[in-house]
């Protein structure tokens, strides 16, 4: 295996690893300048910079491919988990309650949060391509912002709508752009921020060794 390659797979495994605290850990609800966040928000960026990685160095498949992987482990993490919970505890076991609270959430929110993730890494995997083609494998902060923070909004909005439009008369549509905004203003400035990481990630995982171009030429038409 070659170095990129093994370098390569230290990238999936960090990206996997990302995507499971995000969708445990994220539970949690934190309090960040005055608005209401998960504590996943500080992994979430995490999920776009690889993936932009990725797509810079290796293209457009390469990517896809780490978002069908995380995909489906996603898939079976709640499964499991489901199970885990439905499974009944042993008398000598007093912790029932906490391990629902802890690791059980609503089915709605679950398909929720499979659905948002599928949907923006996808986007964003697309998203990317588009830009790199776009400016001919030049400007990658431009390209790398632009996907993320687009792809962020549509992770947010889908979630938001699937996991609270009217749970409550309350959560209208005007209420959970409300939330939304706010949310996703977070996630623009952690963007903003990783936009160096972008840089160092692409030299770190190129190496030295020769990679792919950085756009895929053209097909041409069959005669």
């Amino acid at each position: 295996m070659s170095q990129i390659e093994r370098k390569t797979q230290v990238m999936l495994a960090l990206f996997v690893s990302s995507m499971v605290i995000v969708n445990t850990l994220g539970t949690k609800i934190t309090t960040m300048f005055g608005v209401r966040v998960s504590v996943g928000i500080l992994f979430m960026p995490l999920l776009f910079l690889i993936t932009d990685i990725i797509g810079e160095v290796h293209g457009r498949k390469r990517a896809q491919f780490f978002v069908r992987v995380s995909s489906g482990i996603l898939v079976f993490m709640f499964m499991m988990i489901m199970i885990c919970i439905k499974l009944p505890a042993n008398a000598s076991w007093g912790l029932q309650e906490q391990y629902v609270t802890i690791f059980g959430s609503s089915l709605r929110m679950t398909f929720a949060s499979i659905v948002s993730f599928i949907i923006s890494q996808s986007y964003d995997v697309i998203a990317f391509d588009f830009w790199k083609n776009r400016t001919k494998g030049r400007h990658l902060w431009l390209r790398n912002n632009l996907s993320t923070m687009t792809s962020q909004f549509v992770d947010t909005t889908i979630f938001m709508f699937l996991a609270f439009y009217m749970m409550t008369p309350k959560f209208t549509i005007p209420f959970i752009f409300s939330l939304i905004i706010p949310y996703w203003l977070f996630k623009v400035a952690f963007a903003l921020i990783d936009t160096p990481l972008c840089y160092v990630g692409v030299k770190w995982l190129r190496g030295d060794q020769s990679v792919p171009p950085l756009v895929e030429p053209e097909k041409q038409p069959a005669i």
